[in-house]
């Protein structure tokens, strides 16, 4: 029996081996007679499927594979088996015949074998049969790799004649796109160039810069009499004084470099650009602004140089204010920033603490209307750290850093400490209204972040508050401005200067402590100071800073005075009583309020017109025609549309419990509004405003195109 059962397992290993080597076709009889495809299983899923549908199965485990009819039968060799042909001819060529009659001669050598032993004749006729087939194949091979070596060719053409033509495509694409964009370039060049490549905003306007022109000196003289009248800025030089400037032997005007003359003229364009706007010529300084523009951007074609960095620097300031002027935040901020830039590379310490200055008290204006609302520290006093400093982005903040520095000149640390003042003030406001809005317990007010109201400025004042508190600042830079006057004898009397301090000076004061809340002497003095030098020089609202804000809110502490005096006075009844007697000195005080006040709100009425509408201060009511009813106050200040700035809104609201106060507030947000929906109205029909609108769309491409150029050179 182990005998028997060993042969068993010898034959079943056996047949096993067998198995092994003989190759099975891929797909079962059955699915290969359907040309069905087989996954090559055992059964197939085919079969399994057949066998339980007849069955009606629902499942093949348990049953043997022999009762599904799926055969494999061994495959049939139709062809040379992959890999050994290749094994054949390596093995050929390493023992140095020729691969394919190896090859054949092998094939051949194998089917003679199997026949009868031939004799010598026999042998020589079959040698020569053999040479005659490995010619045949020889030669067929020769053929074959003939044709296929001239399909690869034609293949090769056809590739080649293909990528040629996709390339002439792409040319003829590429040649017609280019002729287009030169055609739109020739029509917006037209449009913005002379015949000789000239932006045509600077051909047309050139004549301005001469000293000897009419117009541009009377562009200049407003500019002068307005933004630069509390700046106090160099004259831009002529020619001839850059070349001495220089200091190069035999140097001519002809002998300027192109981008030194470009940052000139820029510099130049700036000023009568701010004449233009401040005369209300829209139109042309918008053009002139274009002009400086493209001054700028030939200028930085190439490093800018120490000799013309302060006019590079100040030309950025006065794009900054003119866009200040037009409303355009973002831009400012952004021309604001590219200025800072190239004041940190200036060389003369006066210059950058004077253009410092000068934008510190740009900066506390945009204090004002944004409310403070940034979270900022520290400050240093070297120019070159304040321009720098990544926390004087958006404004000047904290200590005053020109008015810290000794040796900057006298008139940039007075203009300093005021900037100072106000944002000290601004942050106070912020306090105050934040109180009232917890007292009053109004949820629908505007949020007031804390970082407002604790800011680097108040905490650098509370720190030193013998030095930095408003009422000091105010009086330091009054007697820094009186030295310099002191030491610079000349014909301008600083009116701008002095305009902000007086009212400072009222709005810093505690009121007669006598009578509560009532105003003083010196404050009523303060308050018609500002006015009058207001109503003497209307120019002086267009400072680049707080001066227009200040001024509106002189004139409503104004109103304030006349209300107190009208109410003092009993009412209508005693207004007619005193006219009836004669009057007397309170009456002619009244009076003279009065008309200043009625001369310096038409002012204020006609300059907050023209300015946009995130811009404007207080529109103030004026007094009634007729004498109200008793009760009621001679200037109903209720009526106010309240400017968006806290710090100015406090003016307004001084009177009025908190509860009021919160609710003024509230409404004057929904006025605001409606006055913005309502002048959008006014725009889009006046024709005016939209050739304006469209001229101011065109120029604004230009602007970008500069600040596009200036990021990717400050970055590198």
């Amino acid at each position: 029996m182990s005998d028997a059962n060993e042969d068993d397992e010898r034959k079943h290993s056996r047949e096993q081996i067998d198995k092994q080597q003989i190759a099975l076709c891929a797909s079962c009889d059955r699915c290969r007679a359907r040309k069905t495809k087989c996954d090559g299983r055992k059964p197939c899923g085919n079969c399994a499927t057949k066998y339980m549908k007849k069955h009606k199965l629902t499942s093949t485990e348990g049953i043997d594979v022999s009762e599904f009819c799926c055969v494999y039968s061994p495959a049939k060799r139709r062809g040379p088996v992959p890999g050994r042909a290749g094994q054949t001819r390596k093995a050929s060529e390493a023992f140095g015949g020729p691969p394919t009659t190896a090859r054949y001669g092998n094939d051949w050598t194998s089917q003679g074998g199997g026949g009868p032993t031939p004799g010598s004749a026999g042998m020589s006729g079959f040698g020569n049969h053999h040479q005659q087939q490995d010619t045949y194949f020889d030669s067929q091979q020769v053929a074959i790799q003939q044709q296929l070596n001239l399909i690869q060719q034609l293949q090769a053409q056809q590739m080649s004649q293909l990528q040629q033509q996709q390339q002439q495509q792409q040319q003829i694409q590429q040649q017609q796109q280019q002729q287009i964009q030169q055609q739109q370039d020739q029509q917006s060049n037209g449009a913005v160039t002379d015949s000789n490549g000239v932006p045509k905003t600077i051909a047309a306007h050139t004549h301005l810069l001469e000293l000897s022109d009419p117009d541009g000196s009377r562009l200049r003289a407003y500019y002068r009499l307005s933004v630069d009248e509390v700046f106090g800025f160099p004259p831009t030089p002529t020619d001839e004084e850059y070349c001495s400037r220089l200091n190069i032997t035999g140097m001519t005007p002809r002998m300027i470099p192109g981008t030194h003359l470009a940052a000139l003229s820029a510099a130049r364009f700036a000023e009568v650009s701010l004449g233009a706007i401040v005369h209300n010529e829209t139109s042309l300084a918008m053009e002139l602004c274009n002009a400086v523009v493209h001054c700028l951007k030939e200028s930085v074609q190439e490093p800018v140089q120490p000799p013309y960095m302060f006019e590079i620097a100040r030309s950025y300031f006065l794009l900054a204010v003119f866009r200040a002027f037009r409303g355009d935040m973002v831009r400012y901020f952004k021309y604001r920033r590219v200025c800072l830039t190239y004041v940190s590379k200036l060389e003369d310490a006066a210059n950058a603490t004077t253009l410092i200055a000068a934008i510190s008290f740009l900066d506390a204006w945009a204090y004002m209307i944004y409310n403070a609302d940034e979270t900022k520290y520290n400050v240093k006093c070297n120019p070159g750290c304040i321009a720098s400093d990544p926390r004087n982005q958006n404004w000047i903040q904290g200590a005053p850093p020109v008015f810290l520095n000794d040796e900057a000149p006298l008139r940039a640390r007075s203009l300093d400490a005021l900037a100072c003042a106000v944002r000290t003030c601004c942050d106070q406001a912020n306090g105050r209204f934040a109180a009232i809005s917890k007292e009053a317990k109004a949820d629908n007010m505007e949020p007031i972040p804390q970082e407002t109201i604790i800011t680097p400025t108040t905490t650098a004042v509370l720190s030193h508050e013998n030095e930095l508190c408003s009422r000091n600042m105010v009086l330091s830079a009054f007697t820094l401005l009186q030295q310099y006057e002191t030491v610079t004898p000349n014909s301008h009397k600083n009116q701008g200067m002095h305009l902000v301090m007086s009212a400072m000076d009222a709005f810093l004061d505690n009121g007669d402590e006598d009578e509560t809340g009532g105003f003083t002497d010196s404050q009523i003095q303060s308050l018609l100071s500002v006015s009058n030098i207001v109503i003497e020089n209307p120019l002086l609202l267009h400072h680049a800073g707080p001066t227009y804000h200040m001024v509106s809110n002189a004139a409503v502490m104004l109103c304030h005075l006349l209300n107190s005096m009208y109410m003092m006075k009993g009412g209508a009844e005693g207004i007619r009583d005193e006219q009836q007697q004669g009057g007397g000195m309170e009456a002619a005080m009244f009076e003279e309020i009065l008309d200043t006040f009625t001369a310096v709100r038409k002012l204020l009425v006609i300059h907050r017109r023209n300015l946009p509408i995130k811009l404007r201060c207080h529109s103030i009511p004026r007094p009634s025609l007729v004498l109200p009813e008793d009760g009621k106050p001679f200037i109903d200040l209720g009526e106010t549309l309240l400017c968006a700035c806290r710090g100015c809104q406090g003016f307004v609201l001084m009177a009025c419990s908190p509860v009021v106060a919160a609710q003024k507030a509230q409404a004057a947000a929904t006025k605001r509004s409606v006055e913005a929906a309502r002048e959008a109205q006014v725009e889009a029909a006046d024709e005016v405003d939209k050739e304006l609108d469209v001229l101011s769309h065109d120029f604004n491409l230009d602007d970008d195109a500069l600040l596009g150029m200036l990021s990717q050179l400050i970055s590198s």
